[in-house]
């Protein structure tokens, strides 16, 4: 007889959403968490960047209209940063409770494999017939000298005075949406990345614009070279990169990626392979121990790691334990979105993809902000990609500005439900409203080839 139906390492959203799931068909469950309640996004990554965000986006808003005489607020940081710390700071309590009152056993401390169906933490032991793993991920940090003077995005988020200049290394989702706050606050910004263009995984064109947008305001990108010191000096850092690029810093964020947890929690002795990339799973988020599963960024997978793909997976896991799944995972089309000044995102099959294959999607441009100045808060170079498959459906979108997070979602209901130009007319949407707006200039767009 086992302690427990079901014990989570983590109480982040790769475990939460699986665990409230099981304890409303009355499982017994217990969540080890070894620091806060709600795991990193709760409380050291997203959403503590979204609460940090607000008042840039809302400022970013008022710049187009300044030439009308509306006056443009500054942000002052540190009571920013104190409004931030009261919300965030008030979720890992929250949770805790929320868990208990749903009768979840919160078990504190580091969880470690005993066996293939015991959780040691802080020397007790504690059964179950089923083991999650969803132990996340941390920030990586390059092996460099003075890798000690580096800091990772959970400092960022907590700094009480914006530095005056500032060095990210590398241009990745962080470094992007943190150097466009410090930018907007008229900070020293310089980006030294390896490869040869920031945000990889987005279209180059929006990327680019992107850059444009942020060297207009004094940043400088360094492209091609990987940083290879740090040194400390008596006005603050010194940062060298390897093509010879150097350049001082009051502060120095290493966003060179994230390395997930897994080391010593007794994966190798049950012959449970894992590396950085994260723990290997099989179809069904197995280890190669049947009843131990893992899930989000704790695992390897080409899937992008997000807070909604740890959340459908702790799900998904849930019903494969109540028997109400027994297919492999089967992820929907997943919206990706960067949040910087303004928005990135895209949906579904992407702009390269569909450039690389003529015979079967169509791209079409759309320079929704020029024509839709009167309803889209003069944001003029906001722009919309819509990829269009053979048989006039949405396959893939992409989009450029403000408003590039709310449409991304309502454009994958497109995409997901493969929704026809006919489906979308006999129906009726809010007016005047940017929505309206993106359905009248895609509707016509959706016609077989």
């Amino acid at each position: 007889m086992y302690d427990y139906d079901v014990i989570f390492i983590g109480s982040g959203h790769a475990c939460n959403h699986g665990a409230m799931a099981l304890k409303a068909a009355r499982k017994k469950v217990a969540i080890v968490e070894q620091f806060k309640n709600g795991g990193t996004c709760t409380n050291f990554g997203c959403d503590a960047k979204i609460v940090l965000d607000g008042p840039f986006e809302y400022r970013e808003g008022l710049k187009r209209y300044s030439d009308l005489g509306i006056p443009t607020p500054e942000i002052q940081w540190n009571p920013l940063m104190r409004y931030k710390k009261r919300i965030i700071g008030a979720f890992d309590p929250l949770l805790g409770k929320i868990f208990t009152d749903m009768g979840i056993d919160m078990i504190k401390g580091r969880g470690r494999l005993a066996d293939a169906h015991t959780v040691e933490a802080e020397g007790h032991k504690y059964s179950a017939e089923y083991i999650v793993i969803g132990s996340g991920a941390r920030n990586a940090k390059l092996n460099i000298p003075g890798k000690e003077y580096t800091h990772g995005s959970t400092n960022f988020l907590d700094l009480d005075e914006m530095p005056d200049r500032i060095v990210f290394i590398g241009a990745g989702v962080i470094s992007m949406e943190f150097a466009g706050m410090a930018l907007d606050m008229g900070k020293k910004v310089t980006v030294i990345e390896f490869a040869p263009r920031a945000l990889a995984a987005y279209p180059e064109k929006y990327v680019n614009n992107i850059i444009a947008k942020m060297e207009s305001m004094g940043a400088e990108f360094v492209f091609g070279q990987g940083v290879s010191s740090v040194e400390k000096t008596d006005g603050g850092y010194l940062v060298k990169a390897s093509g010879g690029f150097e350049t001082e810093a009051d502060y120095v964020l290493d966003a060179t990626g994230r390395v997930a947890n897994f080391e010593d929690m007794g994966l190798e002795a049950l012959g449970i392979e894992a590396s950085r990339r994260g723990i290997k799973v099989d179809g069904h988020m197995r280890t190669s121990v049947p009843n131990i599963f893992a899930s989000g960024d704790a695992v390897d997978k080409t899937i992008p790691k997000l807070t909604p793909t740890a959340e459908f997976e702790s799900n998904y896991i849930a019903a494969q334990i109540l028997g109400l799944n027994s297919g492999p995972i089967r992820y929907p089309i997943i919206p990706n979105l960067v949040f910087t000044l303004p928005r990135i995102a895209q949906a579904g099959v992407t702009v390269e993809e569909a450039q690389a294959a003529p015979d079967k999607y169509r791209v079409v441009e759309v320079p929704y902000g020029q024509q839709n100045e009167w309803v889209n808060n003069r944001e003029l170079d906001a722009e919309f990609t819509f990829i269009i498959d053979n048989d006039g459906h949405l396959a893939g979108a992409a989009a450029y500005g403000a408003e590039a997070a709310f449409m991304i979602d309502f454009l994958t209901l497109i995409i997901a439900n493969k929704m026809t130009a006919e489906t979308l007319r006999r129906m009726i949407f809010a007016f005047p409203t940017q929505t309206y707006s993106v359905i009248s200039g895609l509707t016509p767009l959706l016609i077989p080839r």
